[in-house]
């Protein structure tokens, strides 16, 4: 067996190398895109009405210079300076990030569903100096921002950038129909302003000077993941990374992804890692057209997306092409543009994957990674046949293996944790060397996944990590889910384990231990929808008088989660896709 088996099933016209990276940092991607495709639109935000707005690539690049000099002359920023950014998909989403690449900073993306505990630590963890927040979450400032090093705030409408009377009308059904818009009590600068102080400036300002010290090294991102377990912490993605991840998913697509002539539909959250790199990076490379939805939640939040442009590409999780496939809309008039779609986040069921090729008539295919490979280690080939319930292969210049306990390489068909090793794969954790040593050793990446090779090179996983439940493709860790629980008074002892979901995947359940009297089930469920964001807060709690425990006082989560469901599921809590996609 040769030691890459999986190169001989590259499509002809994939090289099993990248090469080395020429860009010397992401701007630069950014801006050959730009010169390319500059009357091309790039982006444009469709609502569930039908209503929208477009950007044009060269808009873009003018608007992100903007927020460069903006950060760097009027904010006082310097290089390696952290900036959260917290907004739904939206127009304004990749001005800004761009934005931030541009001026030499860190971007620092944050769900803009997190509550007050969970804004305050990441942004206190990241150290981030400014913030870029929606403006329908500016509600939750005047408790998080005593607690970090927020300095300055930029709040950023949700129609931002459409025509006038467009976004008139969206600004007049939130403030006075949906009363989605909060009195914002901090000091802050709307969008538009920041914008017009970055422009009086632009002309004096030397944009080529804020990245002279930014090489393929210099951290471009801290991506906040809670790694294998664990309280969320930030990856340190860099701007090799990302480059080489963009560069190895367009390579292993090949002919597949047509320059200048691809438009995907992006309902996948761009500040979460999977949509950030193969749809925002990937797609803007090859001078695509993003089609983006704030919320795909209900589904029938993407029919005017399908009916009005010409989605080529759809990426997804699981849970969102099986929803579309219950929408009679969608299955009695599918997108007859559509080529191919692209899953990640969590596990393509076998039988969503087979009716979504009967109704589109269109592949599908799985991916795998983790936040800290930027995300993607492995994926299914295009073209072909294709090997339902498998991750793939590597992507080129990635190497990957299964390995036992001690690290001792298997051979195929030997199931053991999942290691990689490329270009792809994080600088470390943010501030946490102990957790990077243990994540990353001699080079590799230690997944924490159980999966096994076949003599091809194609990789299953068989299974994931020993306790992380999946919600929608959003990972959920027992740990802190049990920690906001025992924070609440009464509660002694908790434990939370993961419950099979046929909308979802997965569910979380909570097990606990209580004072006598004890709280009712809807009060421990209301604590911890205060305190943790929506996928996260447990579908079910049981009270219990005691918890399995090992002989040294820990408790199995394993055995909670071999026990038969006492319970009846309730119906999935309307947030959950809307709080992961929002």
């Amino acid at each position: 067996m040769t030691e890459f088996p999986w190169v001989a099933s590259y499509p002809d016209d994939t090289r099993p190398d990248i090469g080395e990276v020429a860009e010397r940092h992401l701007p630069e991607l950014l801006r050959r895109s730009a010169g390319e495709y500059g009357d091309a639109i790039a982006f444009t935000q469709v609502m569930p009405n039908g209503m929208n707005g477009s950007l044009r690539y060269r808009e873009v690049d003018r608007l992100s210079d903007e927020i460069a000099v903006y950060l760097r002359e009027v904010v006082g920023l310097r290089v390696g300076d952290r900036v959260a950014v917290q907004m739904p998909n939206c127009l304004s989403y990749p001005v800004i990030a761009f934005g931030v690449l541009k001026a030499g900073c860190v971007l620092v993306n944050t769900n803009p569903m997190y509550t007050r505990t969970e804004m305050t630590h990441q942004f206190a963890d990241s150290g981030a100096r400014a913030l870029f927040i929606c403006d329908m979450f500016a509600d939750r400032l005047p408790e998080v921002l005593p607690r970090t090093s927020v300095e300055t705030v930029v709040t950023v409408p949700i129609s931002a950038f459409f025509p006038p009377v467009v976004a008139g009308i969206i600004r007049a059904t939130q403030k006075l129909w949906q009363r989605s818009i909060p009195r914002i009590t901090v000091d802050h600068v709307p969008l538009r302003a920041a914008l017009a102080q970055g422009r009086e400036r632009h002309g004096a300002a030397d944009l080529d000077a804020y990245l002279a010290d930014v090489e393929l090294g210099t951290v471009a991102a801290l991506q906040y993941t809670g790694g294998t377990t664990g309280v969320s912490k930030g990856a340190m993605l860099s701007h090799g990374n990302l480059v080489a991840n963009t560069l190895q998913m367009l390579e292993m697509l090949g002919g597949h992804v047509r320059p200048g002539k691809e438009t995907v539909l992006t309902a996948l959250p761009l500040y979460h890692i999977f949509a950030f790199t193969v749809n925002l990076l990937g797609f803007h490379t090859m001078g695509g057209r993003n089609v983006l939805i704030p919320s795909p939640r209900p589904p029938s939040n993407l029919k005017r997306a399908f009916e009005n442009y010409p989605i080529t590409w759809l990426t997804g999780v699981n849970t969102l092409f099986n929803a579309l496939l219950n929408e009679r809309w969608f299955v009695e008039h599918p997108p007859r543009s559509l080529r191919a779609s692209a899953a990640g986040g969590m596990a393509l069921h076998v039988p969503v994957a087979e009716r979504w090729r009967a109704v589109t008539g269109t592949p599908i295919v799985e991916g795998y990674g983790l936040t800290e490979s930027s995300p993607v280690l492995t994926f299914n080939p295009l073209g072909g046949h294709i090997r339902d319930g498998m991750i793939g292969i590597p992507v080129p210049s990635t190497e990957v293996r299964c390995v036992a306990e001690d690290g001792t390489p298997l051979e195929p068909e030997q199931s053991g944790e999942l290691v990689a090793r490329g270009p792809q794969v994080m600088l470390g954790y943010w501030q946490r060397p102990e957790e990077t040593a243990a994540t990353l050793k001699d080079g590799w990446l230690h997944t924490g996944d159980v999966a096994k090779m076949d003599f091809d090179g194609f990789f299953r996983i068989v299974d994931r990590k020993k306790d992380l439940i999946i919600v929608s493709g959003f990972n959920v860790f027992p740990t802190e889910v049990e920690a906001c629980l025992t924070a609440m008074p009464g509660i002694r002892e908790a434990a939370v384990v993961g419950a099979p979901d046929e909308r979802t995947g997965e569910s979380v359940r909570a097990y606990v231990v209580a004072e006598d009297p004890h709280p009712g089930e809807s009060e421990v469920l209301a604590h911890c929808r205060e305190h943790l964001a929506a996928y996260k807060v447990p579908r079910s709690v049981e009270f219990r008088d005691e918890l399995p425990m090992s002989n040294i006082g820990k408790i199995l989560r394993r055995e909670l989660r071999d026990e038969p469901l006492t319970a009846a599921p309730r119906p999935a809590p309307e947030t959950v896709l809307e709080a992961e996609q929002s």
